[in-house]
């Protein structure tokens, strides 16, 4: 009886543990982000400063991005036709660009943490 008692409290406490991880990894709010015509859009994205956040990034262009963000450093190649997911660090307040590498003239952006 007490090693059933103890496996139904393992049970338990993994399925509370789980649902603790499962919720955390969902409060991270997803923000989209599009290409298309060789620019982001929009051109800037508001985020709550010190919280991750995801970047969905679809790309409807057919060739290749590449985000670069000098501050975090950031670099990712978004294919042609593509979406991608990109978890982003928790940011101090303040504006953060970056740019599509490959079309740095059109495609600028700016993220926002206030």
């Amino acid at each position: 009886m007490k090693w059933i008692a103890v496996g139904v409290g393992a049970l338990v406490l993994g399925a509370l543990l789980g649902t603790a991880l499962s919720v955390s990894a969902q409060s991270a709010p997803e923000i989209p982000l599009v290409i298309e015509k060789n620019r982001f859009q929009p051109d800037v994205i508001k985020v709550k400063a010190g919280q991750s956040f995801v970047l969905v990034i679809t790309n409807k262009d057919k060739g290749p991005e590449e985000l670069d963000m000098q501050q975090p450093r950031i670099e990712k190649v978004i294919p042609g036709g593509k979406t991608v997911r990109l978890k982003m660090p928790a940011l101090k307040p303040g504006k953060y660009p970056f740019v599509g590498e490959y079309h740095s003239e059109t495609a600028k952006a700016t993220i926002v943490a206030e």
